[in-house]
């Protein structure tokens, strides 16, 4: 296979037609040698007619209409356990431009590849991070007006986003959301619901009153700006100030207004973006101006005792002055997110006098108004698992407890609150780092991993230098969790926020031991972020344009050098290693319906010491698999192993039938 870029374009414009042919005929499930910078920039007509003749008439036609839906892969598992083998792969649709480009980079995956994770789909807040959500409505710059012109019925994000995921269903794949416990520090959700957030009442750079109910005089301001300016949507404000914050339980008392309404009557239409966006400025000038806001999300112990740091603040557009909070007694991972506000899932000791949470008393209506929108986009969209953002936040000093509750963890209920409406198959990423205990949060987050009921999580492996002491440790004790523990660890390669700069070091060598490791242990999940194929090693620093971490938020100051980006994501030109991949993925093609599933069998373990692993399957195996983590394997690391043909070999990457009887 060529090995340059202009060598790869070459072959594609003269080979494409036998290429696509394979993809077309099913004797590819991908189109081999296609880039994936190349399948993005295809034109709709020419993506459907892909799909039109891969799927047939009918299914396409059912997958683009927003009214129909197709079911997923999985929908007869009747848990989540699926997710414990399934490689997926993580989008950052903001690098890509739309959800419509992810039917088309899918183009590029081989079906082993059976599950797509989407980053955030909300529509972002400050700094335009994914992250801080600031309503439940879809991120509108994810429509693709392309696609709304040549399928007029797909003429919203919201059709487009169903359609998209009808055809992810339709090519056997997967879809997953992220599901996010807090949002933006002045979001749509804590300024139509004070009660569900923590807020404090500052006097300049001092904190006057933390105290539990500081969320009743924020409601009392709240109606005074909307009793002042009117409803947005011109509603008559004819009820009194408790029915319009009344919680909206479905076991509560009756009603008077829906979430939907309380949002229209704040902020206005929901598709009047600009409209709405001046009308929560307002509010939060008004909410400001008075010393209201919400408490910042912190991560990792103590997670509570703040101050406000009165040298550290920025000074927005406005005028206003934002102050960065610090921890009292801070520790080694102690984090503040500025722009974010977790949920208030519990009430505090002593009206939160000295920042204590009662864990005995949950804020019952934040858990259910969080289970329910989840459960809402769930079943709008018919994504199968859900990304549990930060999910190694345990904030109980004493760790995991003896005895796990409903209100153990909010991402835990939303698993059960969705599984328990009709989708037993739903099945819980989680995403957390397999840190050692009291660092991350409190306790053992392999005890908190089995209390969440996650099925599989990220771990760090993508974090270190493979080959490195640490690499080789994390991936023996990984082998170990998957088999003791009911959650299974990733055998991540990269995530779209390792893509960053500060972590070209974990991706300069060792990268096909990973893709070639990650995809061939069937009986583990694996992650592999969008991207990754063509990654440039970056042995310099490369434009910050390069790398899809930075465009999880959307930053275009230069103030901030190592954040800023301008203009479109740049994919990068490593042929060599996409030639190399495409190979494995060929390769994989051949084998993958005599080895999907299999258990694994260790013929060299990542705890035997060795600078390489080998393994076959339990039962009957027709071939062997070794790795070196060094990029190359010798005669004298295949010494012992079981003999064979050898049908794979690439860069210490070797495959080989085994001979019969072994």
């Amino acid at each position: 296979m060529p090995t340059t870029l202009s060598e790869l374009i070459a072959d594609w414009q003269q080979q494409h037609a036998t290429h696509t042919d394979a993809y077309l005929s099913g004797r590819s499930s991908f189109i081999p040698g296609l880039l994936p910078q190349t399948a993005v920039q295809f034109s709709v007509y020419q993506t459907l007619d892909l799909l039109h003749k891969r799927l047939g008439t009918d299914l396409l036609r059912r997958a683009l209409d927003p009214a129909e839906t197709i079911p997923s892969p999985v929908a007869r598992e009747t848990d989540g356990s699926w997710l414990k083998q399934s490689n997926m792969v993580g989008v950052n649709v903001r690098t890509i431009g739309s959800f419509w480009k992810t039917v088309q980079y899918t183009l590029t995956l081989p079906a082993c590849h059976d599950s797509i994770h989407l980053l955030p789909i909300w529509e972002p807040g400050v700094v335009g991070s994914l992250y801080g959500m600031v309503s439940w409505q879809i991120n509108p710059e994810f429509f693709d007006t392309d696609l709304a012109q040549y399928v007029p019925a797909l003429n919203t994000v919201e059709k487009q986003l169903k359609a998209v995921v009808n055809l992810l269903h339709a090519t056997g794949r997967t879809v997953g959301m992220d599901v996010i416990p807090h949002t933006d520090r002045f979001s749509e959700m804590v300024l139509t619901h004070p009660s569900l957030f923590e807020w404090v009442h500052r006097d300049k750079a001092r904190i006057v009153d933390h105290t539990s109910n500081v969320y009743r005089y924020v409601e009392e301001a709240i109606w005074q700006f909307l009793r002042y300016q009117g409803a947005a949507d011109g509603s008559p404000l004819n009820f009194a100030k408790d029915a319009f914050f009344a919680s909206n339980r479905p076991d509560g008392p009756h009603l008077l207004l829906t979430d939907e309404q309380r949002v229209r009557m704040l902020f206005g239409n929901p598709a009047d973006y600009g409209g709405r966006l001046n009308r929560r400025l307002a509010l939060i000038r008004h909410l400001v101006a008075q010393g209201y806001e919400t408490l910042p999300m912190t991560m990792g112990p103590p997670y509570r005792g703040l101050h406000i740091d009165p040298i550290d603040f920025v000074i927005d557009d406005f005028g206003q002055r934002w102050y960065q909070y610090a921890f009292d007694r801070p520790q080694p991972m102690s984090r503040v997110f500025g722009p974010l506000a977790r949920y208030r899932f519990y009430e505090s000791k002593d009206n939160n006098e000295k920042w204590e949470l009662d864990f005995d008393r949950p804020n019952y209506a934040a858990w259910d108004y969080i289970c329910r929108r989840v459960h809402d986009c769930q079943r709008t969209y018919n994504f199968d698992f859900m990304r549990g953002d930060m999910a190694h936040v345990q904030m109980r000093p004493d760790g995991v407890p003896d005895m796990i509750g409903h209100y153990y963890d909010p991402l835990r209920s939303i698993k059960r609150y969705v599984r328990g409406n009709g989708v037993p198959y739903f099945a819980f990423f989680a995403e957390t780092f397999l840190a050692p205990p009291d660092v991350m949060g409190y306790g053992d987050e392999l005890d908190h991993l089995d209390a969440i009921e996650a099925d599989s999580t990220l771990g760090d492996l993508q974090s270190l230098v493979v080959g490195s002491d640490a690499f080789v440790g994390q991936f023996a004790l990984y082998d170990q969790y998957r088999q003791v523990r009911r959650f299974a660890p990733n055998f991540t390669v990269m995530t779209a926020d390792k893509d960053d700069p500060r972590f070209d070091a974990f991706y300069r060598t060792g990268n096909l031991f990973r893709y070639f490791t990650a995809l061939f242990l069937t009986d583990w999940p694996s992650y592999t972020g969008l991207g990754f194929e063509v990654r440039n090693q970056h042995d310099e620093r490369g434009a910050n344009e390069e790398y899809t971490k930075l465009y999880v938020f959307r930053i275009e100051d230069d103030r901030e050098p190592d954040k800023v980006t301008h203009g479109p994501f740049v994919w990068g030109e490593n042929a060599d290693q996409f030639a190399a991949i495409t190979r494995i993925r060929q390769f994989a093609e051949r084998v993958w319906p005599a080895i999907q599933g299999r258990d694994t069998r260790w013929l060299v373990g990542p705890a035997d010491g060795q600078s390489y692993i080998a393994w076959t399957h339990v039962e009957d195996s027709d071939y062997a698999f070794a790795a070196s983590m060094t990029g190359q394997l010798t005669e004298t690391d295949l010494t012992g192993l079981p003999p064979g043909d050898v049908v794979f070999d690439e860069a210490g990457c070797r495959v080989w039938r085994l001979e019969a009887g072994e």
